[in-house]
Order: C-alpha cells, then sequence, then structure tokens
C-alpha cells in the first residue's frame, strides 16, 4: 500500500496502545471475581474507565464499555426510546450514521417506533429550528457530532440544549468525533438535569488508533436506559457480560494519546488537507468539495467527481496502491449512492460520483502527492475517456 487515506473507516493501532492490551492481558481473572486474581483485573479496569473520563469529560461510573461504536449507538437510542415508552418519537436528522439509520429503521418496523426527520442544509449542517420544532414530547432524539461521510461539525451545543429545553433525552454519536475536536460530555449536558437533555454518547477505540472491537457509551447518572444484554447486572446493569479489561487499557491509553495531541494534529492535517485540496482543484477544476468548507473534521476531504463513478475511481486508485472510500465503511460493497450527499439535495447520479478521503496519524506529505499523482487518470478513465 503506497497511502493509506481511509482513515474514517479505521486507523491503525497505536504502538503504545498495543503494548497495554498485551500488558493487561498477561493478567488472570475475570473483573467480576473476588478473589485475588479477579481484583486485579478489575484495577486495570476500573483505572482504565478513570482515564478514558478524564478524556470525555465525565464521571468514571458514567463510562459503558462495549464492543465498538455501533453498539454504542444501538444502546443509546434504542436504550433511552423503550425506557420512554412506546409514545414516544425518534427525533433524527438526515444523513445520520447507518448504525443509527438502521436501528431505528429496525424500531420502527417491529416495535411500532414514530419518526421525525430533521432536514439538513446544503452544507450537511442540522436545521436547528427544524430541529427545536420536532423536539415535541414524549420524544428521544439522536445525531451525529460530525457528519461521518462529508465531516461537517454539527453545532452539538445548541442541539444539547434545545433538548434539555424540551424535556427531551438526547443520544449523541460522537464516534468520528472523539479524539479529533474538542469534546467534554460534562460541558455538553451543561444544565441539564434528570432524565433529559444529552444523556448518553457513543464512542469507539479503533477510530483514534485503539483496537477494533472496543468501544463505550457515556450514560448520565440521571438517564433511563432498558440494557440490550441481560445476565450478570454488570456495568449499572446497563450492559450485562464480562468486561474487557485489556480492551479497556488500550483504548484509555489511545484515548489519552489522542487528546493530548489533538490541537497540533488537526493543525498539521488541515495543512495536508489544504495541500490535498488545492492540488485536486488544480488538475481536477470542476471537482466539487462537499460539506463545511470551513468547519469541518480535520483531515476529512469528500469531493464529488461529475461524471466519474466513486467506485470506479476507488478500485482504480486501489489498484495504484492508494486506500480511500466512497462512503461509511460499515456500507462497504454495497454499490448504493450517498444517503447523506442525497440529503444535501444533491441527484442521485451525483450520490455515486463522490470519494471520501481522510488523512490521520500516519499521514505524511507523500501519501497525499501520490493519490495526486494517481487520481486525475483515475478521473480521467472513470469518466470513460
Amino acid at each position: 500500500m503506497t497511502a493509506y487515506l481511509d482513515h474514517a473507516a479505521s486507523s491503525p493501532l497505536r504502538p503504545e496502545a498495543r503494548a497495554a492490551w498485551i500488558e493487561a492481558s498477561e493478567i488472570l481473572g475475570n473483573p467480576s471475581s473476588i478473589h485475588h486474581a479477579g481484583q486485579a483485573a478489575r484495577r486495570i479496569l476500573e483505572d482504565s474507565r478513570e482515564r478514558l473520563a478524564g478524556t470525555l469529560g465525565c464521571d468514571p461510573i458514567e463510562i459503558v464499555l462495549t464492543s465498538g461504536g455501533t453498539e454504542s449507538v444501538n444502546l443509546g437510542i434504542t436504550g433511552l426510546w423503550r425506557a420512554a415508552g412506546a409514545g414516544a418519537a425518534i427525533v433524527t436528522p438526515l444523513g445520520e450514521h447507518h448504525a443509527t439509520m438502521d436501528t431505528i429503521a429496525w424500531l420502527e418496523a417491529h416495535e411500532g417506533a414514530r419518526v421525525r426527520a430533521v432536514a439538513l442544509d446544503r452544507l450537511g449542517r442540522i436545521e436547528l429550528a427544524s430541529w427545536s420544532d420536532a423536539l415535541a414530547a414524549p420524544a428521544v432524539a439522536t445525531a451525529l457530532v460530525a457528519n461521518n461521510e462529508i465531516g461537517t461539525v454539527q453545532p452539538a451545543d445548541a442541539l444539547a440544549g434545545a433538548a434539555a429545553d424540551a424535556g427531551v433525552p438526547l443520544h449523541l454519536d460522537a464516534v468520528g468525533a472523539f479524539g479529533h475536536l474538542p469534546l467534554s460530555f460534562r460541558e455538553l449536558r451543561g444544565g441539564a438535569h434528570g432524565a433529559t437533555g444529552l444523556c448518553a454518547l457513543s464512542v469507539s477505540a479503533h477510530k483514534l488508533g485503539g483496537p477494533i472491537g472496543v468501544g463505550a457509551l457515556v450514560v448520565a447518572r440521571q438517564a433511563h436506559l432498558a440494557p440490550l444484554l441481560h445476565g450478570g447486572g454488570q456495568q449499572r446493569g446497563l450492559r450485562s457480560g464480562t468486561q474487557d479489561a485489556a480492551g479497556a487499557a488500550a483504548f484509555a491509553v489511545a484515548a489519552e494519546l489522542a487528546v493530548a495531541e489533538r490541537s497540533a494534529e488537526a493543525e498539521r492535517l488541515a495543512g495536508l488537507s489544504r495541500r490535498l485540496l488545492d492540488g485536486v482543484r488544480a488538475a481536477i477544476p470542476d471537482a466539487a468539495l462537499l460539506g463545511d468548507p470551513v468547519d469541518r473534521l480535520p483531515g476529512n476531504v469528500h469531493l464529488l467527481f461529475p461524471g466519474a463513478g466513486g467506485e470506479q475511481l476507488l478500485f482504480l486508485l486501489d489498484r495504484a496502491g492508494i486506500a480511500v472510500s466512497t462512503g461509511s465503511a460499515c456500507q462497504a460493497g454495497v454499490p448504493e449512492p450517498s444517503h447523506v450527499v442525497l440529503a444535501l439535495g444533491r441527484t442521485e447520479a451525483e450520490a455515486r460520483q463522490v470519494l471520501r478521503i481522510t488523512l490521520g496519524r500516519t499521514t505524511t506529505a507523500a501519501d497525499v502527492d501520490a493519490l495526486l499523482a494517481a487520481l486525475p487518470d483515475a478521473v480521467t478513465r472513470a469518466r470513460g475517456r
């Protein structure tokens, strides 16, 4: 591979996280056991939970460890909705991650959930007036902190404030934002009290250099959630099952490193993104950047190439040793138009002509230049010229 430019799908495992996982995995014992071995594992687990809480601006007891972002989103949305009762509607913007969309679709089809959709503007930002109007009780709400495809950063504080004012419990999906944007559960919760306002926030380890298969849902102490898993009552009864102490240790290390270097890394990635975008505009003038041109995830460059199929571009670039994507990796292999691009008001044809290029911690200027060298020919061939 010449250049890996798909960090939004998964970022390379940090050596420090790998070392922490290996060290913790050598400790014998189930964290729920009361003997010496079990308590040794418990100490690792709770230390990791405390360190994670420090990076997320929450209390350690509010960290519910999961198998990743998808489970966290499922627990956050389904748990809040079932606890609220079947009479509650689910408020959700268009263009959300498929973990959210598919969870809501399942609840709608199998449990009779009612859905209130909120539009995005042309830059992919949630329309706040429509959001506030949709928060008519009884309801629960969910939204991305930053769009995982086009990179637009949402006004999470305003979304949470509106939910608190309306007395509606809110879940925020921060899987793509954690480690890349300033994030504090406590600050976003603001003056919310009881079981309304921001109640749950999803994060995942492998997006910031931790291991795949590890995530967390931050759940406010006062929140009311119905669990998805039963049997053992671990983690406040919200997620039963043996807890992964080694995974938690690796996640904590990766999160601390990502948060510590966030500001400097955001500046570096912004420079590389400008280099990439300037090169694309010079070589392919009709290419268009989608999403907010300023207020977007560092390292996200989402481009529309008129007349060139995104799937064709992906395969042509892959043959040149360059890894990019057409959208969320959760939908890999499914040749369908991007629902996010459609939510921007673009046509179905345009929604099939996009590439998501995401830079990360290991990206160099040479990686960007390798893409710029290969892209013009790939676009020409994809356009059939």
